[in-house]
Formats: structure tokens, C-alpha cells, sequence
């Protein structure tokens, strides 16, 4: 008997935890299968970038991770003197600062992924099956034009448990098969995928001689610095990257320069030991003493940089997180990049099937992704190249790294790796025909086309409560449109705002219709004292809900409030308090366009395009 859903999802790493929040957040009938039985226990992954968070805590449980993990504040570079003696030479701010209300984190991979989960346990819609992996997949290529029917079917079996980390546990071989029939899949499963080796999908670049160990240790030192984010350079003998972890324990990636394979060749892992990773640390970080009573885990990896050809097939079936890009795991990009991956993808699979988007969206995915995995490839080189370098002797060893070049390359490295640089091109959810964009460029903070909404502080009109204005944008399924309506206590402002709330009011206006199906939420920031105003000055779209109650939380004021002193929102967000600007930001809070605050036609231009 064949089960039809709409939603396969192959992996429940956080790149298909964060698709099963999505498809938590819609309703939509999900499945989650993974080989593994348990969710990760120890170790990979760790490091949680801005833009990440800021994402989590759009889903409501990001400021439990933010509390739990461990903010990483500052980065020590160390490298060799004269006489090839490690010495501190200089530091700089971990996460740039102002770039995001968040910074850089780290937090074990499996904390994350157990909030994943309890988010998504209570939605009847999703399930997640552990134990369990694909085995056969078949497409009915005339079925992919019917959004009514389930083009794949996927054969699913239950076997043995994989193996975590080397260890097994019970075994269940039963062989035990079912079938689905699904509108839409995503292979969520890591770098050997097998969905993406289904599609016939390529993966282009190359594997790298670059050797690294790994391990979580509760570190006893005399290094100075080790509670602090680090590079150290050694004069021959490698680089170590010190992250400062969670509970005391602090992640060492430690360059294996005595291990390199020849050209080509693959590293057989079997040469590498904790006992063998610690002799190379120790030997790098010369003359300070380190040793452990206790690690938590250990790994050996070969630098390996390569991104899949294709994203997608038939916009029916997408592969997201190391099943299209792998790279070096030191700037900390392969889970965030994965969970962005999915959070990009998803909310658009849900929508078509909710009939609130046409299909003609999910093309964007593989564009908007690819473009994203491509730059982090290339600067995934870059940064592995120099990081693996030996340092240069003097200006004259041409052959050695620059340690103010790698400096730089680190500096300019931690804006893309922040996630806040991300910026999708023109595409129909990337409206390049509204007012055009360097208008309201700002650097980091500005408001710009295919870039996020940034947060900023603003008093709410009702209560005089200091809100960010990033927690209006929720990850809950709505397009909102963020009116800067100006100093509403000028004419001019008052009237364009006033034909806007008119429009918005229509019973037969598209703008009202998508109201009224709880597609856009309409949120109003102006630039008027809070006290020179009321409330009820303002259009009733602006603070009316469906079921004619008031929602006091979507007018606000950038105004000072009486704790927490100015937002300067305006300023921040580089708008003009004369003109102001309207601004339509997507479900996953990427800017898709802006105009002029009464430019109903535009909106209604741009929205008609994407909703039904």
C-alpha cells in the first residue's frame, strides 16, 4: 500500500531538521527518514553563525540555544617570531561588531538538532523515522506538471542501524519495506548522498592534500589564550584553530602536515588516532604545555571542495547541505550554510502546496543557493590555502603565507561567514523594478534587495514597549509589508500614508484579499515623537486583525523609549524621514522589494507575480 504525503525529507541533520520546521510551521503532511537511530550525540558540527540565530530565533527557540552556547568574543592570531617562538600579534572582535544583535557561537550539534526536534514533536503532520533509509526511487515524468499528484514514489526500507561514530548499536534487519508517494523530496543526506546519486547529479572540484584532526577536549594548558577563538601559526611544524566550546571544553583543528597524501589520493583515516592528532598540537603549540584528562571525541578529516552541478530536478526533487557543497569545516559555514539551504527551499515547497504561490518560485531555490555555495567554495580556498600555509620567514619567502595577509583574508572572511552578506540576485521574488536600491544602502545595516531585514530597536505605539523590530518577522508563513511611513505629523506623510491604508482596506484589492487569507501581515515604523500621535491616527490595516480584533504589536515608533534610550531605526536602515519607503520582505525575511510608500500599484505588481 502506497502512503502519499507531501513532503519526503532524506536526512534529519539540521539541514532537514530545519525543513521539518518549516513544514511544522504550514501544516503540511511531512515525513523525515534517517538511517541513524538516535540524533547526534557528540561532536561535529559547532559553531552557530549570526545570521543562523538570528533564524532560530525567528522560530521561537533561538534565545535558548543563544543562552546555552558559548558567544565567542575575540580571535587571537599567533604566529612564529625570529626565532620561530609562537608569540601573540594581534586581535580583533570575533563577530563584526553592529553586523547583527547576535554573534558568533558554539554549541554541540546535537543540542541543536534536540531543539529542532521539539519543535517539531507536537504538529501531527511531520514524522521523523529513524532507522530507516531510501531504497528506491522512480518519477513520473507526466505527472510533474500536475500539482494535484505525487510524481515520486520512494521504496523505504528498515535495516541495520548505521554505524555513529564507529559505534553500533542494536541491530534490526528485518529488511522491513514500505512505499511513499510524494508531491515533493529533499535529500538532506550528507555528502555520500543518495539521492543525489539517484538524480545522476554531479559534484565538480577537487579533493585537497590538506589532513586534519579534531578533538573536543577539557583542555589543561598554560596557553594564555585558549578560552579565546585562535589561529597559531607554528614556524614548520603547522596550524592549530582553537575554538573555545560549551561546559568548559574547547575544540582543537590541528593540521596533520606529517600526513599528507600524494596528489589525488585519498587519506586512509585509519592512519589517524587521538594519539598521533595530539603529538602534532602539542608540537605546534611549542613552548606552552597542553595536555587532557578527558576527550569528548575525535575525528580525522581530508580537506575535500566541491559543489554539485545541479541543485534540483524538475523542481520536484532538491538536494540541500553537503549533499551539494563540501568544504573545510574551520570557518564554521558547512551546518549553518546547510540549515540555510533548507530554510531558503522549504517555506517555498510549502507554500505552492498550500496554494498561496505559484510554482513557478521554486526554480529560484537552486539560483539563489548555488550562487551562495559557489562563493563559499571560493572562499573556502582561499582561507584553507593560508590557513594551511607555512608563514613566510620574511618579505623575501615568497613561497611562505603573509600573516597580514591572512589577517586580512580573516577580516573580510568573517563578514561572508557571518551569513549577513548573503544577497540574491534578480529573480521574480527579487523585484529589481521597485525604487532602485542605493537609495537605502547602508553598510551591514541598510535595507537592500535580496538581502535580509535587519533588526533594529523601535518603541511600540500602544505601550511604549522597546521592541526589535527583527521580532515582527516571524518564521510563521507570512510576507509582511514594513511601512517607514516618515514624520506622519507632516502633510505630505499623512496623505501617502493615508491612500496606502485606503488601498489596504479595499474588499475586493488584492493587497486586502491576501490580508484576509493571512498571507501579508501590513507593520507601520514611523519617525513622529510616539506622544504626538495616537494609535487610532493610524489605518486600520495597520493594527485590525481577520476576526476584528486589535493587534497592538505592528505600529511603532522610532522613537526613544524609557529604558533602553533610541533605536535611530531610520538612520540604521538609511531611510529618509520625509520620504520614507515601503518594503516587502519575504516569509524568510529577505527583502524582495521596495518602493514608494503609496506605490500600491508596485506592490500589488510584484505580489500578483508570486501569490494566487
Amino acid at each position: 500500500m502506497v502512503e502519499n504525503i507531501d513532503l519526503l525529507i532524506v536526512g534529519a541533520g539540521p539541514a532537514g531538521l530545519m525543513a521539518a520546521a518549516w513544514a511544522a510551521v504550514y501544516g503540511i503532511k511531512t515525513k523525515v527518514v534517517d538511517k541513524r537511530t538516535t540524533k547526534i550525540e557528540k561532536g561535529h558540527a559547532d559553531g552557530l553563525q549570526s545570521r543562523t540565530i538570528e533564524i532560530l530565533h525567528s522560530f521561537g527557540f533561538g534565545d535558548g540555544i543563544y543562552k546555552e552556547a558559548n558567544r565567542l568574543q575575540e580571535v587571537c592570531f599567533w604566529n612564529p617570531d625570529g626565532n620561530g617562538v609562537i608569540r601573540r600579534t594581534d586581535r580583533i572582535a570575533d563577530t563584526i561588531p553592529k553586523i547583527s544583535r547576535f554573534q558568533q557561537s558554539v554549541i554541540h550539534q546535537g543540542r541543536i538538532e534536540q531543539y529542532f526536534l521539539e519543535f517539531v514533536q507536537h504538529p501531527p503532520e511531520v514524522c521523523i523515522d529513524r532507522g530507516v533509509e531510501p531504497a528506491g526511487l522512480e518519477i513520473d515524468k507526466s505527472l510533474i506538471a500536475n500539482e494535484d499528484a505525487y510524481p515520486i514514489t520512494v521504496t523505504l526500507k528498515r535495516g541495520k542501524e548505521a554505524l555513529v561514530d564507529g559505534i553500533g548499536g542494536a541491530e534490526d534487519d528485518s529488511g522491513e519495506e514500505s512505499v511513499v508517494g510524494c508531491k515533493y523530496m529533499i535529500g538532506c543526506d550528507g555528502a555520500h548522498s543518495w539521492v543525489r546519486e539517484k538524480l545522476g547529479i554531479m559534484m565538480e572540484g577537487a579533493q585537497t592534500e590538506s589532513v586534519w584532526g579534531v578533538m573536543d577536549i577539557l583542555p589543561i594548558t598554560d596557553f594564555p589564550d585558549i578560552r579565546s577563538r585562535c589561529t597559531i601559526h607554528s614556524a614548520s611544524a603547522g596550524t592549530i584553530m582553537v575554538i573555545p566550546r560549551e561546559r568548559g571544553l574547547v575544540r582543537l583543528y590541528i593540521q596533520l602536515a606529517h600526513l599528507t597524501p600524494a596528489r589525488g589520493e585519498r587519506f586512509d583515516k585509519s592512519n589517524g588516532s587521538p594519539e598521533t592528532i595530539f603529538a602534532a598540537a602539542k608540537r605546534i603549540m611549542a613552548p606552552y604545555d597542553i595536555s587532557y584528562n578527558y576527550c569528548e571525541w575525535w575525528t580525522v578529516y581530508q580537506v575535500g571542495q566541491r559543489v554539485a552541478n545541479a541543485f534540483a530536478k524538475y523542481d520536484r526533487i532538491f538536494l540541500a547541505g553537503d549533499a551539494v557543497h563540501t568544504h573545510s569545516p574551520k570557518a564554521g559555514q558547512g551546518m549553518n550554510v546547510s540549515m540555510h539551504d533548507s530554510y531558503n527551499l522549504v517555506w517555498k515547497i510549502a507554500s505552492v502546496i498550500k496554494r498561496k504561490a505559484r510554482p513557478l518560485i521554486l526554480s529560484t531555490y537552486a539560483t539563489e543557493r548555488r550562487a551562495v555555495a559557489l562563493q563559499l567554495i571560493e572562499f573556502d580556498r582561499r582561507f584553507s590555502r593560508m590557513f594551511s600555509g607555512r608563514p613566510a620567514k620574511d618579505i623575501a619567502d615568497e613561497a611562505g603565507i603573509s600573516m597580514e595577509e591572512f589577517k586580512r583574508t580573516f577580516e573580510k572572511g568573517n563578514i561572508f561567514t557571518s551569513g549577513i552578506s548573503v544577497k540574491y540576485g534578480t529573480n521574480v521574488l527579487v523585484d529589481s523594478m521597485g525604487k532602485p536600491e542605493v537609495a537605502f544602502r547602508m553598510p551591514f545595516g541598510g535595507l537592500q534587495l535580496g538581502m535580509r531585514f535587519p533588526s533594529s530597536q523601535v518603541a511600540c505605539q500602544a505601550d511604549a514597549t522597546p521592541i526589535q523590530l527583527g521580532d515582527a518577522l516571524k518564521s510563521d508563513g507570512l510576507w509582511r509589508l514594513i511601512v517607514f511611513a516618515g514624520e506622519v505629523t507632516q502633510p505630505l506623510a499623512k496623505e501617502r500614508l493615508d491612500r496606502l491604508g485606503d488601498a489596504l482596506l479595499q474588499p475586493h484589492s488584492f493587497l486586502r484579499r491576501l490580508q484576509q487569507e493571512v498571507t501579508l501581515e501590513p507593520v507601520l515604523v514611523h519617525a513622529s515623537s510616539r506622544q504626538s500621535v495616537e494609535l487610532f491616527d493610524f489605518p486600520k490595516a495597520f493594527y485590525s486583525k481577520k476576526d476584528g480584533q486589535y493587534d497592538y504589536y505592528r505600529v511603532f515608533a522610532d522613537d526613544a523609549t524609557y529604558h533602553h534610550g533610541h533605536g535611530n531605526a531610520y538612520s540604521n536602515y538609511g531611510v529618509d524621514k520625509e520620504s520614507g519607503c515601503a518594503v516587502l520582505t519575504r516569509p524568510d525575511q529577505y527583502i524582495g522589494w521596495m518602493g514608494e510608500v503609496d506605490d500600491v500599484k508596485g506592490m500589488e505588481r510584484y505580489l500578483s507575480a508570486i501569490l494566487r
